[in-house]
């Protein structure tokens, strides 16, 4: 009798267990929707734009083998980037270059500041998020930064 109960145990205790399920990935909460944004693909980059006082906070989203001169530049029209960026790389890892050879790595997590007058590209397997601020044509003079790269 007491192994008939305990086989009975076993199985029910058996039949209790979870079973066994690919667990899968949570979605990444840096690349969902931002609700209420305005958003734009250009150049391969995920762009959500929404308004904070007289600013503007952006999250650009660019994709693994991002390279602006080859998928800006033709958008754009320009030989290097002259938009100024001001803000935090959240994920991933983003190489700049300069008209002068000056070459700035970022990893996240990382605040940056990229003068007009560059290249940029991503790093690795994994796309890169920064989160951006800015005041659409004023952004230089707003935040006190070059025309171009220099030096000090």
């Amino acid at each position: 009798m007491a192994k008939k109960r305990l086989h009975a145990a076993r199985k029910s205790a058996k039949a209790r267990r979870p079973t066994a399920r690919p667990r899968s990935k949570a979605p990444d909460p840096l690349l969902a929707k931002i609700e209420g944004a305005e958003r734009r693909d250009i150049g391969h980059v995920r762009l959500e734009v929404g308004r904070a006082g007289a600013a503007r906070v952006k999250r650009m989203i660019y994709p693994a083998g991002f390279l602006w001169s080859v998928d800006m530049k033709p958008i754009l029209g320009t030989d290097l980037g002259m938009p100024a960026h001001v803000g935090f790389l959240a994920k991933g890892e983003v190489n700049v270059e300069y008209a002068d050879g000056c070459t700035v790595e970022y990893k996240a997590p990382r605040l940056m500041a990229i003068d007009p007058g560059h290249d940029g590209w991503v790093v690795g397997k994994e796309p890169a998020v920064m989160i951006e601020f800015d005041f659409e044509s004023d952004t230089i003079g707003r935040l006190g930064m070059p025309q171009t790269h220099r030096h000090p």
